[in-house]
């Protein structure tokens, strides 16, 4: 299996190769090259550097890391809403779902990395939990064809794609406040490199709240795939080299509950997904001070 992480130690953001003992620091090998997995990616290289790493003894252990986002600073996180036909449903409006996706943007400053705590802001309590499969684009490209879209994939990552609810509804026609507090969200725990469409085309998707199935899904279900959000999305922006796509969420979020049930400090929230690992996150009330899991 090939693992890439973003990571910091000894005071230092670093990214490295993840092996059975540790991770192996690529940044301490290659940082005057490639500064991030950003440029890693731009370049091509994950390949290249994974076949280095191999058999490379571990310069830190897995337990004396900070897992980081995977792309650090990406141009772009472009999040895809309403992608399951029961999470359509949830909206009982009576509408099939629409022709397009419906797209929002991200701030890197909204995710914190694999074990790391979400963090509950003071303004609300109601933080929800949305389980996510994302892309990370490789190849550059704008209008980029269906048939030729999964060729413009470098890596696949993982989401919990946090939402102040309520703050979600304070306008009309936006919902960029309630996805983009601090810490609200989370990102990772890698990068795995994309070879084939196997890889995603039909694979189980599931968030769990305190060991309990809240959601679970199969991208096989999916009401754009991932062919048709890389063509959409490039018709209207360039997409680049480290941009992120985060591709939407199965029915199940707490606010769907009756009562809804939020996070709260002391719960763990686990996004899994078939072949590709598990995030895993804690919860935090802002302020609180350093908590992990």
């Amino acid at each position: 299996m090939t693992r890439f992480v973003s990571f910091a130690a000894g005071g230092k953001a670093r990214y490295g190769f993840v092996t059975g003992a540790g991770v192996v620091d690529l940044a301490a090998r290659h940082a005057a090259r490639w500064p991030s997995l950003r440029e890693v990616i731009a370049d091509g290289a994950l390949t290249r550097l994974a076949e280095e790493a191999r058999g490379q003894p571990a310069d830190f252990g897995l337990d004396s890391i900070r897992y980081d986002i995977p792309i650090r600073a990406p141009e772009k996180i472009i999040c895809v809403g309403v992608n399951f036909p029961d999470r359509n449903a949830e909206y009982k409006d009576g509408q099939a779902a629409q022709a397009n996706p419906s797209l929002f943007i991200r701030f890197p400053r909204s995710f914190v990395g694999h074990d790391q705590p979400l963090i509950r802001p003071p303004e609300s309590p109601q933080l929800d939990y949305e389980g996510e499969i994302v892309i990370v684009i490789g190849k550059a490209g704008r209008r980029i064809p269906e048939v030729s879209a999964l060729e413009h994939i470098a890596a696949l990552s993982l989401c919990n794609e946090g939402t102040i609810r309520d703050w979600v509804r304070h306008a009309k026609f936006n919902v960029t406040q309630g996805k983009n507090f601090d810490s609200s969200g989370s990102m990772g725990p890698w990068l795995m490199p994309f070879t084939d469409e196997a890889q995603i085309a039909d694979i189980w998707l599931e968030t769990r709240v305190n060991g309990e199935v809240r959601q679970r899904d199969r991208t096989s279900r999916m009401i754009f795939s991932f062919r048709r959000i890389i063509n959409y999305v490039s018709t209207f922006t360039t997409l680049v080299p480290g941009d992120v796509i985060v591709t939407g969420t199965p029915t199940g979020a707490g606010a769907r509950f009756d009562p809804p049930i939020w996070l709260k400090p002391g719960d763990i929230v686990e996004v899994e997904a078939e072949g590709l690992g598990v995030l895993r996150n804690g919860i935090a009330d802002e302020g609180s001070g350093p908590t992990g899991v």
